[in-house]
């Protein structure tokens, strides 16, 4: 057995199992809506809750959806953090910066709201049989206190993928949120 009297044990397993991987995944991250201009009138305030999703959804990791609806990760990548946290920080920073309502939170902020946003992650994957990633929300606003569903409707969007792979997949992936996110801000801050 070799020893090596000066070198940590610790520092010895880290590089032993350091070697044993491939290279680190590719992370990507969300992007939100870009702020608007000059902030509107004051409008309504809500909370926004995590989305909820079947549990491929709940990682971290970049889904294909092959033919015949089995589902895969795609290797390479992943996202900046768990899908609905990333997808819910988006979608709060989206209405922060249309400027439309009177506050934007989170359900821990502890801040009163008129309404909650609760919505469900439907699909946010690649499409192998079709080349697309497709971005399905269905979105609720729930009036606070009552517990009645206000508005609900279900946002989608579609964006071709160029080649399946980690970058072309995260970035398709972005785009279609963009558009849903464009989609919800407009309907939570106008009702249409």
């Amino acid at each position: 057995m070799i020893r090596f009297p000066h070198v940590p044990a610790a520092l010895l397993l880290a590089a032993a199992l350091g070697g044993c991987g491939g290279a680190a995944p590719l992370t990507f991250d969300l992007a939100a809506l870009p702020p608007a201009g000059r902030p509107v009138a004051a409008g309504r305030s809500v909370v926004v809750s995590e989305p909820v999703g079947i549990q491929p959804f709940e990682a971290d990791r970049i889904i294909v959806r092959e033919p015949g609806g089995a589902l895969s990760f795609l290797g390479g990548g992943q996202w900046a953090d768990r899908l609905p946290r990333l997808i819910q920080t988006r979608i709060i920073q989206s209405l922060e910066n249309a400027g439309r309502l009177r506050s934007v939170s989170r359900p821990g902020d502890k801040v009163a709201a008129e309404y909650q946003l609760i919505s469900e992650i439907r699909a946010f994957d690649i499409q192998a049989a079709t080349g697309e990633a497709v971005v399905d929300l269905s979105v609720k606003l729930v009036a606070d206190g009552t517990g009645r569903v206000a508005a609900a409707r279900i946002f989608t969007a579609r964006v071709p993928v160029a080649k399946i792979d980690a970058g072309n997949g995260a970035r398709a992936l972005d785009q279609a949120l963009v558009v849903v996110l464009a989609d919800i801000v407009r309907w939570v801050s106008t009702g249409r």
